[in-house]
């Protein structure tokens, strides 16, 4: 995941409210500005104090000026992160540092254009930008761009419901999240990573509950789920501060974090669809009225209004998956 740091040289206290509030990675700054900075919150902060155990040592800002200097950054980036100027901007040395030792190299940048040109070189891109700007509104723009880069997106596919069969009781997971979901959104969940069903968030109105926008009632303790990274977890192990993936109705995905995984027993059921190859896919869920799938065009749909020949949103792939990771070998899952 590439990072947004920012280069605090003259104190202004605008640009490190902005850079909390944007999800700035790294403050680099002067010795004097460290106390300031933690009085407005917590954040990394890379200054000549080594005596700060949150500042770290192996950090290096080099300007190129010739070949020289590069050869210097290349000899740093074998043990520390190095940021790079270059004169007039140059994305010369920028491309011949990036094979030996790209993710480790961060480069400075003035604004959005500039962090399309650094996120874009060799197509890989640096590690990270460093920001320079006296424009708060710079920051914000130049982390969505950078953080936008890491998203994922996945091609979605139409499932049919081919049966529902209620299994007793269970432990189901709530994740409750750190965001307010919108309609057409959740967590893609299954029996197996090879096939997984968009589970909605609970924020629909109903005359039972109030809505819980930021909740996800989203199957039993064994599933898999989606998380950042093209990984998958456990619904069961999830806790509090674990990252995982949002998903939207077009594939379109943002990270969100648990603030609460609540894990109780309750009535089960299992729910078969199968996809366009005719595989069949399954889903453990809660058997009550508020707990949802999501249709193609984004709806909402109870699993107590379920029936064979609906068609709900899904995900499948072909590799398996050890430890959460895609392998490719032979592994069968029903």
């Amino acid at each position: 995941m590439k990072e947004v740091w920012l280069n605090l040289a003259a104190w202004e206290k605008k640009l490190v409210t902005e850079s909390l509030e944007s999800g700035v990675d790294a403050i680099i700054t002067v010795e004097e500005f460290v106390p300031k900075i933690r009085e407005l919150g917590r954040i990394t902060v890379i200054a000549p104090n080594k005596g700060d155990r949150a500042v770290p040592a192996d950090v290096e800002i080099i300007t190129i000026k010739d070949k020289e200097d590069e050869k210097r950054a290349a000899q740093s980036l074998k043990t520390k992160s190095v940021v790079v100027r270059t004169t007039d901007w140059d994305i010369i040395p920028v491309e011949n540092l990036i094979p030996q030792g790209g993710e480790r190299l961060y480069t400075f940048v003035r604004d959005v254009e500039d962090a399309k040109v650094a996120a874009g070189i060799l197509e890989k891109g640096v590690a990270g930008v460093v920001i320079e700007t006296s424009d708060p509104a710079v920051i914000s723009k130049v982390v969505r761009y950078v953080k936008s880069l890491d998203s994922e997106a996945y091609s979605m596919t139409v499932l049919e419901i081919t049966g529902i069969r209620n299994i007793g009781i269970g432990d189901r997971v709530c994740v409750d999240t750190c965001n307010n979901l919108n309609l057409g959104e959740g967590l893609l969940v299954g029996n197996s990573s090879q096939g997984m069903f968009l589970v909605h968030a609970e924020n629909i109105e109903n005359p039972y509950v109030a809505p819980r926008p930021f909740r996800i009632n989203a199957g039993a303790v064994h599933s898999y789920v989606r998380v950042p990274g093209g990984k998958t977890r456990y619904l069961g192990e999830l806790k509090t501060g674990d990252a995982v993936l949002i998903v939207t109705k077009d594939g379109g995905t943002y990270t969100s974090y648990v603030g609460r995984s609540k894990i109780e027993k309750r009535p089960m059921l299992v729910v078969y669809a199968a996809d366009s190859d005719g595989t069949e896919h399954s889903v453990i869920l809660q058997n009550a009225e508020t707990i949802r799938l999501t249709t193609p065009d984004g709806a909402a749909l109870s699993v107590a209004s379920l029936k064979q020949s609906d068609r709900v949103l899904g995900y499948r792939e072909k590799a398996g998956r050890h430890f959460g990771m895609a392998v490719d070998e032979t592994i069968k899952e029903q």
